[in-house]
């Protein structure tokens, strides 16, 4: 089974520098976006052979995500079922047979860490999402996760660290919910590897210059973990100033 999840940063625009062609040759039974930025009927989109679900912000142009899948999932929720985390669109959990998926776009703590206290509820609460879940079958967790784990994890460490997505809190929330019961499944099969990233800031050409940051992630219970066959990161895909990142398992 095959999962791709991609932080498109604006789906509409996306769809105008060849989004369907991507989307089928990454071949996928399910595939999660995040950062959709946009409501119920402003894109005409159908993707022969998926169903689609969308979990809209309240907010126009903003936040949002969606899962396209080949099988029909037994049930779908939308949010935490918490008020204040739920007007946004940032969680969509599915149900399968086997697994749980939950897609995923972690807020921002934003500069300065002004949206720090709200990130940090929102890690509390999302991660008690996932244990519930996890507590009647294993989960598979996909998406932009707003933070690098590890030193390893972004090209300038030293430099960035107290920023967001790079502060000591936000590492810790991660650092937690891993110790709760998930696996990174990249850092599973590649526990060294460096100069693997998923996000490149729009600045200074820092794509093309190799100075990136490895926020988005395929997470899955620590059961499933022998069941990882691959993990990958489409680098070479451009678009958003994310690319998409893959799980291969079997069930």
């Amino acid at each position: 089974m095959r999962l791709i999840s991609w932080n498109v940063n604006g789906l509409r625009a996306v769809v105008k520098k060849g989004f369907e062609a991507l989307f089928y040759g990454l071949e996928a039974d399910v595939f999660c976006l995040q950062e959709t930025k946009l409501q119920a009927g402003q894109l005409a989109l159908t993707l022969g052979g998926y169903e689609s679900y969308w979990n809209y912000a309240e907010k126009k142009g903003y936040s949002g995500t969606a899962v396209f899948t080949k099988k029909t999932p037994l049930s779908a929720a939308y949010g935490l079922g918490i008020p204040e985390h739920d007007t946004e669109g940032r969680a969509l959990t599915l149900e399968y047979e086997d697994f749980y998926l939950v897609c995923v776009y972690t807020p921002n703590a934003q500069d300065g860490l002004r949206r720090l206290d709200y990130r940090l509820s929102w890690e509390d609460a999302f991660r008690a999402h996932l244990l519930a879940l996890d507590a009647h079958k294993p989960v598979i967790v996909c998406g932009d996760l707003n933070v690098a784990h590890q030193e390893i994890d972004l090209k300038n460490p030293k430099t960035n660290r107290g920023n967001p997505g790079f502060s000591d809190e936000e590492r810790a929330k991660f650092s937690e919910l891993l110790e709760s019961g998930f696996t990174d499944s990249f850092r599973h099969l590649y526990p060294e590897l460096t100069g693997a990233y998923s996000w490149w800031s729009y600045r200074m050409n820092a794509r093309e210059k190799g100075i990136g940051w490895r926020i988005d992630y395929f997470l899955v219970s620590d059961r499933l973990r022998d069941k990882i066959q691959k993990a990958f990161i489409c680098s070479e895909i451009y678009g958003s100033d994310h690319c998409p990142v893959g799980l291969d398992i079997i069930f």
